[in-house]
């Protein structure tokens, strides 16, 4: 082990020999608040470094399976850093598969990390050259190709991505490391490498995808590019910049679907106007990719509030790119009323959404203390510029 409690490569080699990989299986299931017992006992079977490295690794699988699945990530392997990172497995096979559609046989992939978005690739035939600069995350890297059966088709390359000839291949993918020494960094010009020299490069190859992060300002998307916002089961998850598709387009992506929605030629904001029956949630990457007109368009509704991104209308237009409510009570913001009129209701199930408002969802479970057999979903939010409270259901699903 380094001394500061960071994996080796060497520790990490050694949890891919028999012995390694034989103690990493059996930590399978194991509990990681039994950890300090199991490792005292394993100790007495293995090297200190190698029980180590393997229940930190055990550990890192099961943190995985949220975003890559039980079948892949107990057969894959991690950095710490690296599983945060990486693309949720959802988003990356679609990803891969809109290069698929655009006949991308190749693909230079910049910056990739444990290896999440060269598998996706693979997995569709492409042939993937896989760089970065770390040499913990390319063991890692190449040892989920191993894994996963597709090292015939990924080169996993240890070297500084600024140095290398992408001019052989027919896309570049590039996922430039938004994370510095003090967590997330949110001016692009401070991604590793900068979102200047990313675009640089995009701009040499036919095709090419710049993932970023989804708070991305609108005006800092450069003309040629198509700019596509993903959410995952309504988790906005990336932004992806597109070189070589569909200039000036705007894209909201929902996944599973995919459901797409998109325009070069953006709707004016819609007028706001009094809240009607039913409320309407965009999809939040509905909202990032600033297409919320295009939805209140599609429904026959208005904004509550010139400045916050709910709709609402007086009859229901089911649409994939928003959740309906169906509204029974607008009320300016007060605690006490809140609290009786949940207690006259017995809601014991209150599900809080706030938009606009400065009060936190288990503040306010906490002050109203729900208690009953009914459920109900109370949006705090302003209406007019008046602080309010929506109370409402969700519409029954057609």
């Amino acid at each position: 082990m380094a001394h500061n409690g960071a994996v080796t490569p060497e520790d990490f080699a050694a949890l891919l020999t028999p012995e390694g990989r034989a103690l990493l299986d059996s930590l399978r299931d194991h509990d990681p608040a039994q950890e300090l017992a199991l490792a005292t006992r394993l100790r007495r079977e293995h090297p200190a470094p190698l029980v180590s490295a393997a229940l930190g690794q055990a550990r890192l699988r099961q943190r995985a399976v949220a975003k890559f699945g039980a079948e892949d990530a107990f057969r894959m392997y991690f950095t710490p850093g690296g599983g945060e990172m990486a693309t949720r497995a959802p988003v990356a096979s679609y990803r891969a598969g809109r290069l698929a559609e655009l006949g991308v046989r190749s693909v230079a992939d910049l910056c990739c990390g444990i290896g999440g978005d060269a598998l996706a690739l693979a997995r569709l035939g492409i042939r993937v050259l896989a760089v970065d600069v770390d040499p913990l995350t390319v063991a890692v890297a190449r040892a989920n190709a191993e894994a996963l059966g597709l090292a015939d088709l990924i080169e996993v390359r240890e070297a500084d991505v600024t140095d290398v000839d992408v001019s052989g291949y027919d896309a570049v993918f590039i996922d430039p490391a938004r994370r510095g020494g003090r967590g997330r960094v949110f001016d692009p010009e401070s991604y590793s490498p900068p979102l200047s020299w990313a675009v640089a490069t995009a701009r040499t190859a036919k095709y090419a995808a710049l993932k970023i992060a989804p708070g991305i300002p609108h005006e800092a998307v450069p003309a040629e590019a198509e700019a596509e916002w993903i959410s995952d089961h309504g988790d906005v998850k990336e932004a992806v910049l597109w070189f070589g598709t569909e200039p000036g387009t705007v894209r909201a992506t929902l996944l599973p679907g995919p459901r797409r929605l998109h325009t070069t030629d953006p709707l004016p904001d819609p007028d706001a106007g009094p809240v009607g029956r039913w409320l309407y949630e965009p999809d939040g990457a509905v909202i990032r990719a600033h297409l919320v007109a295009e939805v209140a368009e599609a429904v026959g509704g208005r904004l509550i509030d010139p400045t916050i991104a709910y709709v609402t209308a007086d009859e229901l237009r089911p649409t994939p790119y928003a959740t309906a409510y169906e509204i029974t009570d607008v009320l300016p913001f007060g605690l006490k009323k809140l609290k009786a009129l949940l207690r006259e209701r017995e809601v014991g199930i209150l599900t809080v959404k706030k938009r606009g408002s400065a009060i936190e969802p288990e503040e306010l479970r906490r002050k109203v203390k729900p208690q009953g057999p009914n459920s109900a979903t109370v949006f705090l939010t302003r209406v007019a510029g008046a602080p309010s409270m929506l109370i409402g259901s969700p519409a029954p699903v057609a």
